[in-house]
């Protein structure tokens, strides 16, 4: 079985032909000059076409570079597909055209065999609101999309799985800082296994240095520049992209040519290596903070994977994040097919410092594969009941008698759908900075560690930041006081929004066609305020009860009774299904 991997270019198209589960490769070709030495993509992909198709050929997929607000997961190309991308070529102008041409005349060569585009921007559609928006009059933003996409998404995801596989962890149990230094660089936080930050923005011009980007620029200078220079909107545009980054620094895109350069003595080329490196070390810093702290630090891409020197300029003084370079093991470090990771950190480090080979094609392929052998995972859309989750409080049993006075156990008031848990009597109030929730309701049994679980109003009432999390993961967040008729606990951590999920036995994940850790789509059927949610988690355990429970914003969103119910959104060849995205509750509970 093999896919064909197509990656059309403004002037170039790449297309390989390659074993989705082994990374094997049948045949690549690459084609250069198009419109000058071939009239189009067409002509291109008609000239390739003999070398790729050579074998089993179940799929071809496409790399497609901007997927806007609407694309978040690789999906089977229909002519509503394209004709929706047709909608969003302004978002990637320089890119756009020509994915579609290619798309255009590989449907039309190769028809009877599913065709699937997989997007640089859709593993980034986990970016919470507050990294992905631009602080932009809201209604203009909104009106044209303008927001963070970020891109590089297969080389991210596979590199972070790839480090957790070889750490023997759980990308969802860790803290992960990918670095793609290439001819485009961008960095990606992970949390939770899902892209939290990253450094390109609405387009790939934002962020680091690179070959002939510019990356973070004060808006005030271009302004300034256009102004003295008489730069047109297109002026602009080249300067930005096509002669800024290493290019417009050194005179050399080509970091090679750069430290070379450097080496006998060019000054330029010698801040050039300087202005990079402190980019790149900067970023990381500002995403340690953002997790709260790391646990590896990934280098891959063409600089990532093979720029010695570049690698520890960057680690330089990272030692406040416990992470070390080891540079006998820096100098050393190889990365291959065969052997794709390769440890740059010393003994002594807490965070690993990894380099991590990537290989896109494989990625797109994979997803691809997936998608083209499983157009519609959801097999049936019986209603899930939908249970409405207020503010509540779990409570360890010391702090239940902190709170109620020694020896005071909780008073179950009523039962509810999950087996064991219940509404007590008790109530407590909860303290934030700036007001207080009275009379929050307790959710018993007791539990090995005391959560608050609020609302995105609340939130804001309290004047507190909680992260979306689930149950039980209380890395990094914050903590709030709460406050009983005895006395008060102040809690270092455990404050989340709760977020969306549904409850299945194994017998149900069964029915429904889903796993343990799946991230599906849920339509909610109401009068007049229809609403799907992405993202919602399935869990999975043999004393649940069938139940999805989402947070009263949502259900006001929704308009939501009582007796709601929802169905499993059919993926329409979207692979949503497949991802395991998130930590899941390591506290026991329902949530």
């Amino acid at each position: 079985m093999s896919v064909v991997v197509i990656n059309c270019g403004s002037t170039s198209l790449k297309a390989e032909r390659v074993d989705p589960a082994t990374g094997e490769r049948f045949a690549s070709v690459h084609v250069e000059r198009i419109g000058e030495d071939v009239p189009d993509h067409g002509a291109a992909l008609a000239r390739a076409l003999p070398e790729l198709l050579t074998g089993d050929v179940v799929a071809v997929g496409h790399r497609v570079v901007h997927g806007g607000e609407s694309f978040v997961a690789p999906t089977r190309i229909t002519p509503e597909v394209v004709e929706a991308l047709e909608g969003i070529q302004h978002l990637a102008p320089l890119h756009a055209p020509a994915n579609l041409a290619g798309i255009r005349a590989a449907l039309e060569a190769l028809p009877d065999v599913p065709h699937v585009a997989v997007f640089d921007t859709a593993v980034h559609h986990t970016l919470p609101r507050r990294a992905r928006t631009y602080a932009l009059p809201a209604a203009l933003a909104r009106a044209h999309g303008i927001r963070r996409y970020g891109f590089h998404g297969p080389s991210h995801a596979l590199v972070a799985r790839r480090a957790a596989d070889w750490m023997r962890a759980d990308l969802r149990d860790l803290r992960v800082i990918t670095c793609h230094l290439g001819g485009g660089c961008s960095v990606t936080a992970w949390e939770g296994g899902s892209s939290v930050e990253t450094s390109m923005g609405m387009t790939p011009l934002e962020g680091l240095v690179m070959a002939s980007r510019s990356g973070d620029v004060d808006p005030g200078a271009l302004l300034a520049l256009a102004r003295a220079e008489g730069l047109d909107l297109d002026g602009l545009d080249r300067l930005l992209n096509r002669e800024s980054g290493m290019l417009g620094l050194a005179g050399a895109s080509d970091l090679r040519d750069v430290e070379a350069r450097a080496a006998d003595g060019d000054d330029d080329a010698r801040l050039a290596i300087a202005v990079f490196a402190h980019r790149v070390r900067k970023y990381i810093g500002a995403y340690a903070a953002v997790l709260g702290g790391v646990d590896a630090i990934v280098f891959t891409a063409g600089i990532g994977e093979n720029a010695v020197a570049m690698r520890q300029r960057i680690t330089q003084r990272l030692g406040f994040l416990g992470a070390t370079l080891d540079p006998e093991r820096n100098s050393d470090a190889r990365v291959s097919v065969d052997a794709p990771v390769a440890e740059i950190s010393d003994d002594r480090s807490r965070c690993r410092l990894l380099v991590v080979k990537t290989d896109e094609t494989l990625a797109i392929a994979a997803d691809t594969a997936k998608v083209a052998g499983a157009l519609d995972q959801v097999r049936i859309t019986a209603p899930i009941p939908v249970k409405i989750s207020a503010r509540h409080v779990h409570l360890t049993a010391e702090h239940v008698e902190a709170l109620f006075g020694p020896g005071h156990t909780l008073t179950p008031r009523k039962p509810l759908g999950q087996p064991g848990q219940y509404v007590c009597e008790e109530r407590v109030t909860v303290v934030g900075p700036k007001n207080r929730l009275e009379r929050v309701g307790i959710i018993g049994p007791p539990r090995p560690a005391s959560q608050v679980e609020i609302s995105r109003t609340d939130e804001f009432h309290l004047g507190v930041d909680a992260p979306v999390r689930l149950s039980g993961d209380h890395r990094g967040t914050p903590g709030i006081t709460l406050e009983g008729p005895a006395g008060r606990v102040v809690l270092t951590s455990g404050l989340i929004c709760a977020w969306r999920h549904i409850h299945m036995t194994p017998e149900d994940a069964e029915r429904y066609g889903v796993s343990h850790g799946d991230r599906v789509e849920v339509e909610l059927d109401t009068d007049g305020r229809d609403l799907v949610l992405r993202d919602v988690i399935v869990r999975v355990k043999d004393s649940y009860v069938l139940e999805m429970h989402i947070d009263t914003d949502e259900a006001n969103a929704a308009d939501l009774g009582a007796d709601a119910t929802g169905v499993l959104a059919p993926t329409h060849g979207k692979a949503t299904l497949t991802r395991r995205a998130v930590l899941l509750d390591t506290a026991g509970g329902a949530g």
